[in-house]
C-alpha cells in the first residue's frame, strides 16, 4: 500500500503514500532568507524515496515571524535559492509543497514589533511569560494578509515547488480565526462558525486565484484544539466540507496548539491503530471524498498499511521519525520498520514538559545537524536541548530585531 501512487483531484500524482509532514526548521538567516542548509536537508530527505515533502513554517510577512530563522516569502528576492530548494526534491522524483503560515499571536515576546490576532485574547498562565497579549487585527490588515498568502503561493509556483499547504492548525493565525476561544469578533470575520471559517476560505480562494487549478493546494487543519471553548470536531467537519466544495486537493488532519500540545492522552484502541487522528479521518471520509493525510502516532509499516487499507487515510504523514531517522522511508517502502522509535522528550521540569513547545525545540536542533551534513542524536537530553534552544532563540530574537532597527 505505501508504494502505491496517489492521484490528486487536480491531476497531480504523488509517487507513493509517504509524506514528510511540516517541521519547524528555522534554518533561514536572521533576515529570513532561505539558506543552502535547507537545500541540503531536503536533498537528504528526497533521496530516501519519499513521495511528498512539506516544508515547515514559511511565513508570508517579515513583520510577523513565529520564530527566529523562519523563511519568509513575500517577494522574489530569494527566487534563485528557492529554486534550488525546490529542485533538491523534484530532481529526485519527490513532490515538495511549501507550508505557508502566519503566526498571529503565537510568536514569542520581543520577536515582532507587535502581534495581531482575531481578538486581543491573552495566552494561558503557563505561556503568558513567553507570549504577549496580541492586538485585534483590523479589517484592512485581514485583507492584506489574505493577499499575502496568495502572493507567496504564486512565488512558490514560479520557483518550481510542486504545491503549497495552507497552515490552519496548531494555534497559528488561521486556526485562531476558526476558534471561538481566540476569535471573539462580531463582524464578518467572527460570531458564528460560518463567519469564523470565512478567513480560511478567503485565503484558499486567493491562493487558488493566483496559482491556478493545476497547482496542488492543501490545508493542514485541526480535528479539534483540545481547548475549552476552542475549535471542535463538528466545526472542523463543516470546514472540510466547505474546503472540498471550494476545490481543495488534500486535507492533512492534526490537532492541538502550543497551549494544549498536539497529542492528547490517547485511548488504547487508538494507540493500537497507531494513527492519532484516524477516528476523525473516518468521520471525514464518511461525508466527503477528499484525499486525506494523517500525521502523528505511526510507528510501523503494518500500522501504516492498515490505515491505508481502511480507506480512511490516503497519505501517511511522518514528522518526528523523519528527524531522528531521515532515511526511514527507504526501509518503510521495502516493508521494513525504521530502527529508530519516537520517544517523549522530557526535561524533568513539569511546567515545561506539559507544553507542545518543548518538542519543537528539541527536534529543531536535530534538523540543524542533518542540514549541516551530519546525523541526528536521538538520545540527546531534553534538558540540554531546552537550555541550548533558549540561548539560540534569545540571540536570534536580538539579531532579528537589530536587523530591523
Amino acid at each position: 500500500m505505501l508504494t502505491q501512487p496517489l492521484s490528486l483531484p487536480n491531476g497531480a500524482v504523488l509517487r507513493n503514500r509517504l509524506a514528510k509532514a511540516a517541521t519547524s526548521e528555522t534554518l533561514a538567516t536572521y533576515a529570513n532568507h532561505p539558506t543552502p542548509n535547507l537545500v541540503r536537508l531536503y536533498r537528504r530527505w528526497a533521496s530516501s524515496g519519499i513521495g511528498l515533502l512539506i516544508t515547515g513554517n514559511v511565513m508570508i510577512d517579515r513583520r510577523a515571524l513565529g520564530e527566529p530563522g523562519n523563511v519568509v516569502i513575500e517577494d522574489e528576492c530569494d527566487l534563485p535559492i528557492l529554486t534550488q530548494w525546490a529542485h533538491a526534491a523534484t530532481d529526485q522524483g519527490a513532490a515538495i509543497w511549501v507550508q505557508l503560515n502566519h503566526p498571529g499571536k503565537q510568536s514569542t515576546k520581543g520577536l515582532n514589533a507587535s502581534n495581531l490576532a482575531p481578538s486581543a485574547v491573552p495566552f494561558s498562565k503557563d505561556l503568558a511569560a513567553l507570549f504577549d497579549t496580541p492586538r485585534e487585527a483590523t479589517t484592512a490588515e485581514i485583507t492584506e494578509i489574505i493577499q499575502r498568502f496568495g502572493r507567496s503561493a504564486a512565488i512558490c509556483k514560479k520557483a518550481g515547488f510542486s504545491g503549497v499547504q495552507i497552515h490552519a492548525a496548531h494555534g497559528y493565525l488561521i486556526n485562531q480565526f476558526l476558534s471561538p476561544h481566540h476569535n471573539q469578533r462580531n463582524d464578518e470575520w467572527g460570531g458564528t462558525p460560518e463567519k469564523r471559517s470565512r478567513f480560511l476560505l478567503a485565503v484558499y480562494a486567493e491562493v487558488r486565484r493566483q496559482v491556478g487549478s493545476d497547482f496542488p493546494v492543501a490545508v493542514k487543519l485541526n480535528s479539534a484544539d483540545f481547548q475549552r471553548g476552542g475549535f471542535t470536531e463538528e466545526e472542523s467537519l463543516a470546514v472540510v466540507r466547505a474546503l472540498v466544495d471550494a476545490g481543495i486537493d488534500l486535507v492533512e488532519i492534526s490537532g492541538g496548539t502550543y497551549e494544549t500540545g498536539v497529542a492528547q492522552p490517547i485511548k488504547a484502541s487508538t494507540q493500537a491503530r497507531e494513527a492519532y487522528f484516524i477516528e476523525f479521518a473516518e468521520k471525514v471520509r464518511a461525508v466527503v471524498p477528499v484525499p486525506l493525510m494523517v500525521t502523528g502516532g505511526f510507528r510501523s509499516v503494518a500500522g501504516m498499511n492498515a490505515a491505508l487499507r481502511s480507506g480512511a487515510v490516503d497519505v501517511v504523514g511522518l514528522a518526528r521519525l523523519m528527524v531522528i531517522d531521515p532515511d526511514a522511508p527507504t526501509a518503510l517502502l521495502q516493508g521494513q520498520d525504521s530502527k529508530q522509535s519516537v520517544r517523549p522528550i522530557k526535561t524533568g521540569i513539569k511546567q515545561i514538559d506539559g507544553l507542545g513547545l518543548m518538542e519543537i525545540l528539541w527536534y529543531s536542533l536535530q534538523l540543524k545537524r542533518i542540514a549541516a551534513g551530519g546525523n541526528p542524536r536521538p538520545d540527546e537530553s531534553g534538558l540540554w536541548a531546552l537550555v541550548k534552544s533558549l540561548v539560540i532563540s534569545g540571540w536570534g530574537t536580538f539579531r532579528t530585531r537589530r536587523l530591523r532597527a
